[in-house]
């Protein structure tokens, strides 16, 4: 990922600019009260570009994030601002940890709107067989379990991004088996593995130059 990216301490203002009139505006993630009595507010990306809301999803209104005091993990607002030309900016916020599918996709995607696939989104209801999201020109997988994904899985998603003429990548919180890799080398399919905060790390040559040609 580009360098100058980091996560900004809790009640620290970051600086957010429109995509659309390049304006720049000063922004401090809302506090909400944890029921220890701390206060808890989502980890802002410096940085990242912010995103226009053009379509609202459950999914996409929500980040988990955990309270320093306690240690419970809940789900409140994700930080958004209105400019002044009209636009309202979804502001990047980093997941502090990775615990259920919901987390992994959200990071994921997170990931590839910094990387320049603006419009990515989460596939609907139940996504479909080897595609958690899409955007225009892309389609990704992400496999949040124990067990590192497997070959079939790597082929399926080749074979969904075949299809739709897409570029594809897959996120695995726990790595990928050796003939998945193997394969992914072969058909040219980017594999990244989610540290335990959110972030992608590129484990191929495919990931790697996805991650450069779009940084």
């Amino acid at each position: 990922m580009g360098g100058g990216r980091g996560v900004a301490n809790v009640g620290k203002s970051v600086t957010v600019r429109c995509p659309d009139c390049g304006h720049g505006h000063q922004f401090t993630a809302p506090a909400y009260p944890c029921p220890c009595g701390s206060a808890v507010s989502a980890p802002l990306i410096t940085g990242a570009p912010a995103t226009r809301v053009v379509r609202r999803s459950w999914d996409d209104e929500w980040v988990t994030v955990g309270c320093s005091g306690c240690g419970r993990r809940d789900q409140w607002p994700h930080p958004e601002l209105g400019c002044q030309c009209g636009a309202v900016l979804r502001v990047p916020v980093r997941p502090v940890t990775v615990g259920t599918k919901h987390d992994a996709v959200n990071a994921a995607a997170l990931y590839l709107r910094e990387i320049g696939f603006r419009d990515v989104v989460r596939c609907e209801g139940e996504p479909e067989a080897g595609v958690d999201l899409r955007g225009p020109g892309l389609v990704a997988q992400v496999e949040p379990g124990a067990r590192p994904a497997d070959l079939r899985a790597v082929e399926c998603l080749w074979l969904n991004a075949l299809s739709e003429s897409a570029v594809s990548a897959f996120f695995s919180l726990a790595g990928y088996a050796d003939e998945a890799r193997d394969r992914a080398d072969d058909l040219g399919v980017p594999l990244f593995v989610l540290d335990p905060t959110g972030a992608p790390q590129p484990v191929n040559g495919p990931a790697d130059e996805l991650d450069r040609s779009h940084a």
